[in-house]
């Protein structure tokens, strides 16, 4: 499975971005897909996951902001961003695994190269 992100950018605080992760997988609906973030200095983090069934989880420093969704049609997958703060300057992955609701990098077993997004205040 091969995975492509993009869609991120420079925005200012408050703003919004939506990214986008193409799949090259024709099993794309049978994947559990996250979205990761990784800001300088610090671990990769869970953000957000959606399942094969649509199912959705997050993390608490982005509910209520971001959303995961997915277009099974399009092999895609999507985290709409909102009410964006610098502390969501990050590089972005998306990554396909058989479950993608679990937050634990090691459950995936695709990745994308990441997209890059910079929020400033």
């Amino acid at each position: 499975v091969q995975l492509q992100a993009s869609g991120g950018g420079l925005m200012q605080a408050g703003g919004s971005l939506r990214l986008s992760c193409a799949a090259s997988a024709r099993t794309f609906s049978s994947y559990g897909m996250g979205w990761f973030r990784q800001a300088p200095g610090k671990e990769r983090e869970f953000v957000a996951g959606i399942s094969w069934s649509g199912g959705t989880s997050s993390a608490d420093s982005v509910k209520g902001r971001f959303t995961i969704s997915r277009d099974n049609a399009e092999n895609t997958v999507y985290l709409q961003m909102n009410n964006l703060k610098p502390e969501d300057t990050a590089i972005y992955y998306c990554a396909a695994g058989i479950y993608g609701l679990v937050r634990d990098t090691l459950m995936y077993d695709y990745w994308g190269q990441g997209t890059q997004v910079t929020v400033s205040s």
